[in-house]
């Protein structure tokens, strides 16, 4: 194997190990989306007092503010998802174009 196809195959290797590096963070990003949504569902449901947790305690609060809260991390999560699912793309290209080269590079010889 030639120096050019060995480099590639490095290329190929870091892009894969980054793109698993991103599934993780947006399988990570999907969670705390999803307990939002459910937070923001019990809030809902829950007519009197809603609690939030600060550090290792539960302290009652206002339930507009807290939803407010949500919201705003709820909108922060969306945009890093699509941030992430962007990034997620353009290295499944990369990492589609670069197996191509190597394949084709592999089987000339």
């Amino acid at each position: 194997m030639d120096k050019a196809t060995e480099e590639k195959l490095m290329q190929l290797q870091i892009l894969e190990q980054n793109l698993q590096a991103s599934l993780t963070q947006k399988q990570n990003f999907q969670t705390q989306s999803l307990e939002v949504d459910n937070a923001l569902k019990e809030i809902e449901k829950n007519k009197k007092e809603v609690y939030k947790i600060a550090g290792n305690i539960m302290v009652l609060a206002e339930k507009t503010e807290l939803k407010k809260e949500l919201e705003e991390k709820k909108e922060t999560l969306d945009l890093r998802l699509k941030s992430i699912e962007k990034r997620e793309k353009e290295l499944k290209e990369k990492t589609s174009k670069l197996q191509k080269e190597v394949m084709e590079k592999i089987q000339k010889k």
